[in-house]
């Protein structure tokens, strides 16, 4: 190559390269959020706020992340929690995810468990962790209306918007848990039999392991059982992490015992109440679908099963194989979400675009637009209400 050329193509190296710096900071300065965010207003005049708690084990690191943009709003406070099998790497990495989205910076409204809780699924080490997510968040976090929990299984069927839009209506008082008194078979195979559960006081995760002996089911106080995912009230988390009567605790040391405790202690909390036994709506607002007979855990979904989920009603589903195409088709049919983006809301006024999430920008963060699933989901919170209403004591 001659000399002249050799300069050529320096020259021209130089200024494709300049072009490129130059399309790169246009974009930073396009994508680059507010230095001040908005105010959040919490409280009765403003729409409700909702404080996520996302569990997740070894590997769960990218679910946990994708469902946690998927359900973020700046109104809300999160909780991600990968449970002791995680490698400390994980959990950085998770860290380092979350604080890479600009509207998380700003509002710091998302934190991630540093020093993780040890669970073992069959046992109460899980209504331990519940409970230690819901006391971190009622210390945070003044603001926020209903406690959700959530898996790396699960996924939102709704936006945020939608879902602050319904419940605006709804009495803050109230607690959706699917609950029922009709023990059945469980009477026999989960009540009456004792159970030690390791991972409340071993460093390493183990199994359940079962004692010799069985108990008679209590008279003291009535058992119930439902789903293990809920949305509970903060008054009731106050409740059950105070304990001002005792019954918190007293329930909480017989379901230290029991298998898959978590499917019955804060029905039986509520529910043998006084103060909190008329606020039950008897139902998850969860979509699942189950072998006949029902397994353990509810059916995976997959793309076969969207037209059926979409028209549910539901705001979440339940269960979901990692980076399913599915979940695909729910991001762009349902949520209008971008890769790698927030779901987008009333308070998103970012442009929208293959290269910048609309939602690095924003304005009033108070504001809510509902969508075309708002409709659906408000139909089921109303008939649930209609049939809470015709018959307030639902802990029967």
């Amino acid at each position: 190559m001659g000399a002249e050329k050799k300069w050529l193509f320096t020259l021209f190296s130089a200024v494709f390269l300049s072009l490129l710096l130059l399309l790169f900071s246009s974009i930073s300065a396009f994508s680059s959020p507010r230095s001040i965010p908005s105010i959040v207003h919490h409280g009765p005049p403003y729409p409700p706020a909702f404080a996520y708690y996302i569990s997740g084990s070894r590997g769960d690191k990218d679910r946990i992340f994708r469902l946690l943009l998927a359900v973020y709003h700046p109104r809300n406070r999160y909780l991600l929690h990968l449970a002791a099998d995680a490698s400390n790497d994980e959990r950085l990495q998770l860290a380092v995810a979350v604080k890479s989205v600009p509207a998380i910076r700003a509002f710091e409204n998302v934190d991630v468990v540093g020093k993780p809780d040890r669970i073992s699924y069959m046992g109460s080490s899980n209504i331990a962790t519940i409970l230690h997510a819901a006391a971190i968040l009622l210390k945070i976090e003044s603001g926020w209306d209903w406690f959700i929990t959530l898996s790396a299984t699960d996924y939102p069927l709704i936006s945020q918007d939608d879902l602050s839009h319904v419940f605006s209506s709804v009495r803050r008082d109230l607690n959706f848990i699917d609950h029922t008194s009709d023990l059945g078979w469980k009477e026999g195979q989960r009540i009456q039999p004792i159970v030690v559960d390791p991972g409340l006081y071993l460093a390493r995760r183990t199994q359940i392991f079962h004692a010799t002996e069985r108990r008679p089911t209590p008279d003291a106080f009535k058992i119930f059982t439902g789903s293990p995912w809920f949305i509970l009230s903060r008054s009731f988390l106050e409740y059950c992490v105070l304990g001002w009567d005792n019954l918190p605790r007293t329930l909480l040391m017989y379901f230290n015992n029991i298998v898959l405790s978590q499917e019955g202690y804060f029905h039986s909390v509520i529910c043998n109440s006084n103060e909190f036994k008329n606020t039950t709506v008897n139902s998850n607002l969860r979509f699942m679908m189950w072998d006949d007979p029902p397994k353990m855990e509810p059916l995976f979904f997959n793309a076969s099963n969207f037209d059926v989920m979409a028209e549910s009603g539901a705001a979440f589903a339940r269960k979901f194989h990692k980076d399913d195409t599915v979940l695909d088709m729910v991001d762009k049919k349902l949520l209008e979400r971008g890769r790698n983006q927030l779901t987008p809301g009333a308070w998103c006024s970012g442009r929208r675009n293959w290269w910048m999430d609309p939602c690095s920008q924003w304005s009033d963060v108070n504001i809510l637009k509902s969508g075309s699933q708002a409709k659906k989901f408000e139909e089921s919170v109303k008939n649930l209400l209609n049939d809470w209403n015709a018959q307030p004591n639902q802990c029967q």
